[in-house]
């Protein structure tokens, strides 16, 4: 059993929760994430989502007798991107054990695992924490205790018969890398941007897709509260939570009910508890177990697993740029604000399609228009960037037709509307629609002089107020449009109007 070491030094924040004292509350999360590849760890059975039941299940899946497994390689390579990704140390030499127990979805009787020996050792995520009530964000270094690697288990299915379980093994022998965080986790939101970034980190790397209502990835929350100053109090763990909203949802309530029950005089019981989304609570599944519980030892069918440093550096070469450097970047380079910076680097599709907007363009311009104008449409029409029905060109256009002047702001928004709905070749658009921007001085002063001669009332107040003056503005973009140029008609306006 791994002892508990607090090695979070900055000022914890508290967990108020009505009581009369202050609590901390203290979180570990083991994440289970599925290993990118076609193939199990140790057989060739097929890792395809969705299968008939019982069709991706080989010999040594099924624990027929005589089989013996056989590591797959671009499994461990995985492991060591991701340890690398995740600032780890790499272990050379690691060992497999078998974690004994018995359960109708495992057919071996026993889950062959990493226990003393992982793959990877101790490693850093910073996350963002906020905003507070100033805007402001907070970074904060949460501990990696361990990666190892291990297989999955089957699925038992309940509801598929009034009498009977079914037991499908597709998921038997699939890959997992088992993330261990220190208990360095002070809060729900805190824990939610911890399992965020870590998808991020690994759909970045490609060793896992992070997809958590298909399973691939899944997180066991480990809760337990404290006075200030206090050891560690009794934790319990919550299992196979599969959504980060509900991750932060569970915690809130497991906090609050440990709490309850120490100011009562009560003790907590280590146990294992499932969380109910329906009620919004959790609820206890069995008694916890402790690592003897599982009798760990080497498994005998599997040598150590040794390679060369050579090895972890040759693949260390060809990681990608990961969120934390492309965020450094984004605000070094192209002068975007941390918080932008953030949002865009969040998941890699966005960064990607940004970084096309924004090519040869000035970047917050960009940011401004992927941020704001697509990704506020995307959420609108609940899509993905994926889904997008406007390409980085389509919109590397429009900002080209602004920054020409074909086009005013406003015109643009119109423009991306169309090419939303429709498709289509924005210049083209604008072309066609007779959609460029009013620059004819004369036409323009014109607008302006109608505007001005029908509202005398008007044109007194912005004489003493000459702030109104943008009154006159907008009435003007309305009467052509919005196809006058902007700046004209400000500079006519206030020249009219004798105001600055």
């Amino acid at each position: 059993m791994t002892e508990l070491v607090d090695t979070r030094t900055a000022e914890p924040k508290r967990f108020i929760a009505g009581s009369k004292d202050d609590w901390e509350v203290i979180i570990g999360l083991e994440v289970h994430a599925q290993v990118s590849s076609h193939a199990k760890l140790f057989s060739g059975a097929s890792t395809e989502f969705g299968a008939e039941p019982n069709s991706n299940v080989s010999l040594v899946d099924a624990a027929m007798p005589g089989m013996l497994p056989v590591i797959n390689e671009e499994c461990v390579a995985q492991a060591i991107r991701t340890g690398l990704g995740l600032n780890a140390e790499i272990n050379l030499r690691s060992v497999f054990d078998r974690k004994n127990y018995f359960y109708p979805d495992l057919p071996q009787g026993y889950q062959i695992s990493q226990f003393k020996d992982p793959i990877v050792g101790e490693g850093t995520i910073t996350i963002s924490v906020g905003p507070n009530k100033q805007g402001e964000y907070e970074d904060v270094e949460i501990g990696v205790e361990r990666l190892h690697l291990e297989q999955d288990a089957g699925k038992s299915m309940h509801d598929q018969h009034p009498t009977m379980s079914f037991v499908d093994l597709n998921r038997t022998g699939v890959a997992l890398m088992e993330i261990v965080s220190k208990p360095d986790i002070r809060s729900s939101e805190e824990a939610k941007a911890y399992v965020t970034k870590l998808r991020s980190i690994l759909r970045y790397l490609g060793t896992c897709d992070g997809n958590m209502s298909e399973g691939s990835m899944r997180a066991d929350v480990n809760v337990s509260v404290r006075r200030p100053g206090e050891g560690f109090g009794t934790r319990c763990e919550i299992k196979n939570m599969n959504s980060i909203r509900f991750i932060g949802q569970a915690i809130e309530y497991e906090s609050r009910r440990q709490i309850a029950i120490l100011e009562d005089g009560g003790e907590i019981d280590q146990e294992t508890r499932l969380y109910d989304p329906v009620k919004g609570e959790t609820r206890s599944m069995r008694s916890k177990e402790d690592a003897h519980d599982y009798r760990y030892f080497p498994d005998p069918d599997l040598l150590p697993l040794e390679f060369s440093q050579a090895y972890v550096d040759s693949l260390k070469s060809n990681l990608p740029e990961l969120p934390d450097a492309k965020k450094a970047r984004f605000v070094s380079e192209m002068g975007l604000s941390a918080y932008d910076a953030s949002v865009l680097v969040s998941e890699k599709a966005n960064a990607d399609f940004f970084e096309k907007v924004a090519e040869g363009r000035d970047g917050k311009v960009a940011a401004n228009w992927v941020i704001n104008n697509l990704m506020g449409k995307l959420k609108e029409d609940d899509k993905d960037i994926s889904e997008s029905p406007i390409s980085p060109d389509q919109i590397g256009s429009i900002i080209d037709l602004i920054k020409e002047g074909t086009i005013s702001g406003q015109i643009a928004k119109d423009v991306f509307d169309i090419v939303w709905e429709e498709g289509g070749d924005p210049a083209q658009i604008v072309e066609d629609r007779g959609m460029k921007q009013v620059t004819d001085t004369g036409a323009i002063e014109a607008a302006v002089d109608q505007i001005i001669a029908a509202n005398p009332e008007q044109v007194e107040k912005a004489k003493e107020r000459p702030q109104l003056a943008g009154w006159f503005v907008g009435q003007v973009m309305k009467s052509t449009g919005g196809k006058a140029n902007p700046q004209a008609v400000q500079a006519l306006v206030k020249q009219k109007l004798g105001v600055e």
